[in-house]
């Protein structure tokens, strides 16, 4: 036998293991949703019943009319927070020690940036209240217990969270822009918000639509924070896609059900995904 065919036969067995490994949480999840299973008994075939009960479940409406406003609020200021951050550290001195300043919070525990939020967010003891009576002479809200203010109050934890991650991806969009498309415009007597509008922001929007498929699948995957703030409340107000499936299959051993949720959830973030892909067709350029 050859060596070609010898380095095959060694490779061959790595790569099936791979694949399989790659698969197979995403196959089990399918094989659950169609079965009843409380993690421990046998399991029972249900087929779509699951399916039909999640459809029909008002706490399923609820979490994803909480996720789809949670996305409306993260992704756009997520985004144009990043960008306006990396456009100011583009060409300042000392770039390295922002970006690892800014970067800092992605490397962090979740979990610790909500402890934190937290407290800052508390409604008579928090930072942000007690700066808002004594410097503005104004009753700060229930950040956390209040129903208007929960979600936007952990979608600028996000945000916050979030920002060294994208700011990284839009530095390297701004430093792959060819030096010479400014220098041309300058030339022609382009000034600098010309500059962005006709040159920076249609170079970087390959970069923009990479990070907004990325920022829209990780705002449907929300559950840190609102477990470790809120627990899904006041009442459902903060109940996530997540937290349902979490609910289902930790709080109540109901392991198919949650499967299904779970499917439901990666076939929402298919067709998004899949939308995005094809919409970018009309607004993504790769030349100026």
């Amino acid at each position: 036998m050859s060596d070609a065919l010898w380095g095959y036969f060694f490779i061959l067995p790595q790569i099936v293991g791979l694949v399989v490994f790659a698969l197979y949480p995403l196959v089990s999840v399918f094989i659950y949703s169609v079965n009843n299973w409380d993690g421990l008994g046998p399991m029972s075939f249900v087929g779509l019943q699951n399916y039909v009960d999640q459809f029909n479940s008002p706490d399923l409406r609820t979490a994803l009319v909480n996720t789809l406003y949670y996305t409306i609020l993260t992704v756009p200021g997520g985004l144009i927070a990043s960008l306006l951050v990396a456009l100011g550290l583009n060409n300042v001195r000392g770039k390295t020690i922002y970006r690892v300043i800014y970067f800092m919070p992605v490397v962090t525990s979740s979990v610790a940036i909500a402890v934190m939020w937290g407290w800052l967010l508390n409604t008579d003891y928090g930072l942000i209240n007690v700066l808002l009576k004594n410097w503005f002479h104004v009753a700060g809200p229930g950040w956390l217990t209040d129903s208007h203010y929960v979600l936007p109050a952990i979608a600028l934890l996000s945000i916050w969270g979030g920002l060294g991650f994208n700011m990284i991806i839009f530095l390297a969009g701004l430093q792959g822009i060819p030096a010479t498309y400014a220098e041309a415009a300058r030339i022609d007597g382009a000034n600098r918000f010309q500059l962005f509008w006709r040159i920076t922001l249609p170079m970087l929007t390959p970069t923009i639509f990479f990070t907004s498929v990325l920022s829209v699948i990780t705002s449907f995957q929300v559950f840190d924070q609102a477990f470790v703030l809120t627990g899904g409340g006041p009442g459902k107000d903060s109940y996530t896609i997540v937290y349902h499936i979490y609910h289902l299959g930790f709080e109540t051993s109901q392991f198919g059900s949650a499967s299904s949720a779970a499917v439901i959830l990666f076939l929402i973030l298919m067709v998004l995904t899949m939308g995005q892909l094809w919409f970018q067709r009309r607004w993504v350029t790769y030349d100026v």
